[in-house]
């Protein structure tokens, strides 16, 4: 594991301090937004996880291959005992495509696609602006977004999910 986002490391501290020392990163993104690729991301929750192989397990499904990892949707209670770090490498102002989040959502569950524009509205929205360095943390089921850049320009971030929970029936996860 990288020893900056180990549980005792200058990022993972940050994940251990909300889910304890069994802390451990289990998947990293890295996304770059630029003038040649500036996408929207419509209002949704993360509802997969990956794992190192797939093991049928009760409650855990569909299964779904994503750039060749092994993707899994487990039960809700597993993504509420997690959290989502995002490390920014690049300032994200109001223009830059900042990550847009509805408070409170993830205590709702998993919420139906068909009720993400209602529970958005009820919730409001909260706008996740940052300096390069910043670190937003959020729970992993929060409901969130992001539209394409005004003003394409790098928007690098490092996003990292961590859990704390072992896995049931043999599955592991993938880790970083």
């Amino acid at each position: 594991m990288t020893p900056f986002l180990a549980n005792d490391g200058p990022i993972g501290r940050a994940a251990a301090a909300v889910l304890g020392d069994a802390t451990r990163p289990v998947r990293a993104v890295y996304f770059d937004k630029t003038a040649q690729a500036n996408w929207a991301v419509p209002w949704h929750q993360d509802r997969t996880i990956v794992v190192r192989d797939r093991i049928e397990v009760v409650g855990f499904g569909p299964w779904t291959i994503k750039g060749g990892l092994q993707h899994v949707a487990p039960p809700y209670e597993v993504l509420a005992r997690m959290v989502t770090l995002r490390v920014h490498l690049d300032a994200v102002p109001a223009g830059n495509a900042p990550l847009l989040i509805a408070p409170g959502s993830h205590r709702l569950g998993r919420i139906a696609e068909a009720d993400v524009p209602n529970v958005v509205a009820r919730c409001g929205t909260a706008v996740c602006r940052a300096e390069p360095g910043d670190i937003w943390l959020y729970a992993t089921p929060i409901l969130h977004a992001s539209e394409p850049s005004v003003h394409p320009g790098h928007r690098r971030v490092l996003q990292v999910d961590f859990a704390a929970d072992e896995l049931p029936g043999g599955l592991m996860w993938l880790g970083v």
